[in-house]
C-alpha cells in the first residue's frame, strides 16, 4: 500500500479520533485539523449537543497530541456562515426545510477543506463518517482502490456503514465521485461500540464523549425563535384543507411538511382527528394543514442531481430511495427529465419535505441523489406541492 499525506478532520468527538488513528496507523502521513466555524464559539452547543466549540478544538487537539501527529486549527467560520448558516435561513424562508449536516459536508468538509487540502499538497481528506468506499473493479486490469488506498488508483462508491443505527451515507450522498475519490472513511466496517472500545484502548479522552445532536449553530436548540431573530414576525393564516382558516401564525418559516406539534390551532377538526402541515407558502405566509393521509405523495422531483455511483441516464431505472436521515427506503422508478431527477414510488411515503435530499441506492450503494423541490400524489386532485 502507498502511504499517502492525509488530512484528518477532527471534530472534537470520539469518531473523527479513531478514524485519524486508523489513518497513521495504516502508514500514512497524517495531519489533523479542526475547522472553526464560528467567529464566536461561546455562541454554538457545548457538552452533549455539541460541535465545533472551543471545547471540541481541546478535545481534538487533544487526541491529536495521544496519536502522535501535527494539529492545526483551520478559520472557516466566514465560509459556514454563508454557505451553511445563510443557506439554512434562506431555505426555511422558501418554506423548505433543509439539512444543515449535509450541507456543512458538502460546502465545509468536501468542497472548501478537501480543495484546500489539495492545494496544499494532501492526497486524500479522512474523517470519522459512519459510511464505507466499496472499490470498484478495473475491468481490463482487475484491480481496486479501496478507502484507506486513498481511493486514487481507481474509482470508489459510497455505502452504507456496517452500523445501521450511525450510518451516514445518506448526509454524504451529495458528494461528487472526485471528492468521494480522496475521501477516506476509516469506520465504515465498524459499529459504534467498537469505536468507543477503541478509543479507550488507545488511551483517548473521548472514549465516552457523548454524540452531537441537533443544529450546532443554534445555542438554546429554539430554532423557531432563531429564524425569528434572523427574518422577523411575518404573520399568516393557518388554513385547513378545505379553506377554513383555523388559526394564525407569526412566520410561516416556522413550519415543516408533516409537523403535528406546535400548530396553535385554536379549534378542532370536525372529525376530532389531529391534523399536520401540508404545504407551507411562503409569499403568501399560508400554513395548510389536514389529516395525515393527505400527506401522502408517490411523485417526487428533485434539482441538483449528483451521481456518483453510477453514469446519469435519461432511461428510467430501479433504485431505492431514501428521503430524510435514518428514514426508511422506498422502491422506485427513476429518470433524468430536463436536468432534474424524477422519482415515482412504488408505495407511496408520508411527509416528505421540500429541501430534503432524495438519496438513490443500489442495496447498501449510492448512486445519487438530488434536492427534492416538488412532491405530488398521482391521480389526486391537488399535489401537495406543484412548486419549485
Amino acid at each position: 500500500m502507498t502511504a499517502l499525506r492525509v488530512l484528518a478532520a477532527m471534530s472534537g468527538g470520539v469518531d473523527s479520533a479513531v478514524a485519524a488513528a486508523r489513518a497513521a496507523e495504516a502508514g500514512h502521513e497524517v495531519t489533523g485539523v479542526h475547522l472553526a466555524l464560528s467567529a464566536n464559539p461561546t455562541s454554538y452547543r457545548t457538552g452533549a449537543r455539541g460541535c465545533c466549540t472551543l471545547e471540541d478544538a481541546r478535545d481534538a487537539r487533544r487526541a491529536a497530541d495521544v496519536i502522535g501527529i501535527p494539529f492545526y486549527v483551520w478559520d472557516m467560520a466566514e465560509r459556514f456562515a454563508a454557505d451553511v448558516v445563510d443557506d439554512f435561513v434562506a431555505e426555511y424562508a422558501r418554506g423548505n426545510t433543509p439539512n444543515p449536516c449535509l450541507r456543512c459536508n458538502e460546502k465545509i468538509k468536501f468542497a472548501a477543506v478537501l480543495d484546500r487540502a489539495v492545494a496544499l499538497g494532501f492526497d486524500a481528506v479522512c474523517t470519522g463518517h459512519h459510511a464505507r468506499l466499496v472499490p470498484v473493479e478495473d475491468r481490463e486490469s482487475g484491480d481496486s482502490a479501496g478507502p484507506l488506498a486513498g481511493g486514487l488508483t481507481g474509482q470508489v462508491r459510497l455505502a452504507r456503514s456496517a452500523d445501521p443505527a450511525k450510518d451516514q451515507s445518506y448526509v454524504l450522498g451529495v458528494l461528487t465521485a472526485a471528492q468521494l475519490s480522496r475521501a477516506m472513511f476509516p469506520l465504515g466496517d465498524s459499529t459504534k461500540v467498537q469505536v468507543r472500545a477503541e478509543a479507550a484502548r488507545r488511551g483517548l479522552a473521548v472514549a465516552e464523549k457523548p454524540d452531537s445532536h441537533d443544529v450546532c449553530f443554534i445555542a438554546d436548540g429554539d430554532t423557531q425563535g432563531f429564524l425569528t431573530s434572523k427574518l422577523g414576525a411575518s404573520p399568516g393564516p393557518i388554513v385547513d384543507h378545505d379553506g377554513q382558516v383555523v388559526g394564525s401564525h407569526q412566520g410561516s418559516y416556522g413550519f415543516t411538511i408533516g409537523q403535528r406539534r406546535g400548530l396553535r390551532i385554536g379549534s378542532p377538526a370536525a372529525d376530532g382527528r389531529a391534523r399536520y402541515v401540508l404545504d407551507i407558502e411562503p409569499v403568501s405566509g399560508t400554513v395548510r394543514v389536514g389529516p395525515p393521509e393527505l400527506l401522502d405523495v408517490d411523485e417526487i422531483v428533485a434539482v441538483r442531481p449528483v451521481w456518483s455511483g453510477r453514469a446519469p441516464s435519461s432511461e428510467p431505472m430501479a433504485a431505492e430511495v431514501q428521503l430524510r436521515a435514518h428514514g426508511e427506503t422506498f422502491p422506485a422508478t427513476c429518470w433524468l427529465d430536463d436536468g432534474s431527477l424524477r422519482i415515482r414510488l412504488e408505495r407511496p411515503a408520508r411527509g416528505v419535505a421540500r429541501g430534503q435530499a432524495a438519496v438513490l441506492y443500489d442495496g447498501d450503494t449510492v448512486l445519487g441523489s438530488g434536492t427534492i423541490s416538488q412532491t405530488a400524489l398521482a391521480d389526486a386532485a391537488l399535489p401537495v406541492s406543484a412548486r419549485s
